[in-house]
């Protein structure tokens, strides 16, 4: 038989979903993805963005203090035996995102770990086959596949990922270890505007670093930052390596120039923002589903999350290129789960 609902994700906009679903009777399958290196690497793991996040300081419910005995209870011991150590100072990303697969669980949710390589939205109900050779019918989907941050590829952007190395101003920049300490945005389109305008409420100096010699952000996003006196840009300039240590982490960077190969400059630094974009993960729906120009799915009807195919609904940031934030994801995650109830309602009626 066919499932009610799929839901293809399993980040806060997918467990969300998921509950809400569960609660609802609709018995949901939730494709989580598959546990592979590839997956790892590429900035879409199971359990989403939170999964490759440590602190989370602006998720409600969560202040600083000591969870251990809560995950302890609360979560299976199959997966809290794997799970890292609690640092006693809240939550952390993939703690919360454990907490919600369980309670998504909890309700009677069934996963897979597989991921989902290809759709057919044409016929009813909706087929889906995965990448271990399953085929699935559904007479609903809800997608929460998320996307990426976009990163230069460096190693040490790897190496110092969680340890300074950020692709969220909004996330992170209130942080403490970035607090009065000078702080580097690579990028010059209006997330770099934005992202160095927000993160100067907290560093000591905040650096642009741009590969040419004027922005490509709009006039007025470009003139708050140059205008902004603890913003500095370094014009005609890459980043060639980001430099730390383990202990540290992150401690500067060293760009050259684009003009004179020869030309380096060490910039000592507490804080690393990536801030070229994202990649909604939305390649396996190319030519099922509307979508943007960046890749993003449309929302086709007002506060609805309604995709252009009628029974398929999206939620969380692949459908967001703005806000990009747990909560916001969360949010659309039940939005998209009562559409999907509504519309089995109408399909029995």
């Amino acid at each position: 038989m066919a499932e009610k609902v799929v839901i293809i994700g399993s980040g806060p906009a997918g467990w969300t979903a998921a509950i809400y679903a569960a609660r609802a009777s609709l018995e949901p399958l939730c494709i989580e993805g598959e546990m592979t290196q590839e997956n790892w690497d590429l900035g879409r793991p199971p359990l989403g963005q939170l999964a490759i996040t440590t602190e989370v300081e602006n998720f409600p419910g969560f202040p600083s203090g000591n969870l251990e005995s809560y995950l302890d209870d609360a979560i299976a011991d199959d997966r809290r035996r794997i799970m890292g150590p609690h640092q006693k100072e809240g939550v952390s990303g993939p703690e919360l995102m454990e907490l919600m697969r369980q309670q998504a669980i909890n309700f009677g949710t069934r996963t897979m770990m597989e991921d989902v390589v290809e759709v057919d939205f044409s016929q009813r109900p909706f087929i889906l086959k995965t990448s271990n050779g399953e085929t699935i019918e559904a007479q609903s989907v809800i997608v929460a596949t998320g996307a990426r941050a976009n990163y230069l590829g460096l190693d040490s952007e790897k190496k110092f990922k969680n340890a300074g190395v950020s692709a969220c101003a909004v996330c992170d920049g209130a942080l403490p270890r970035f607090r009065d300490q000078p702080l580097v945005v690579v990028g010059g389109g209006d997330s770099a505007m934005e992202e160095s305008d927000y993160l100067s409420k907290f560093g000591s100096k905040v650096y642009i670093v741009h590969r040419r010699e004027e922005f490509r952000a709009s006039k007025v996003m470009a003139d708050r930052a140059l205008k902004n006196p603890k913003i500095e840009v370094k014009w005609n300039s890459v980043i060639d390596e980001v430099l730390g240590d383990d202990e540290k982490g992150v401690t500067g960077v060293r760009i050259r120039s684009t003009e004179d190969d020869s030309q380096t400059e060490e910039i000592p630094a507490s804080g690393y923002f990536a801030a070229i974009g994202h990649t909604p993960n939305t390649e396996f729906l190319k030519g099922h589903l509307d979508m943007n120009e960046k890749g993003y799915l449309k929302w086709t009807v007002p506060f609805r999350t309604n995709t252009s195919v009628e029974g398929v609904f999206a939620a969380g940031d692949v459908a967001d290129d703005y806000y990009r934030q747990a909560i916001t994801a969360a949010g659309t995650g039940c939005m998209a789960a009562l559409d999907a109830e509504r519309y089995l309602s109408l399909l029995e009626s």
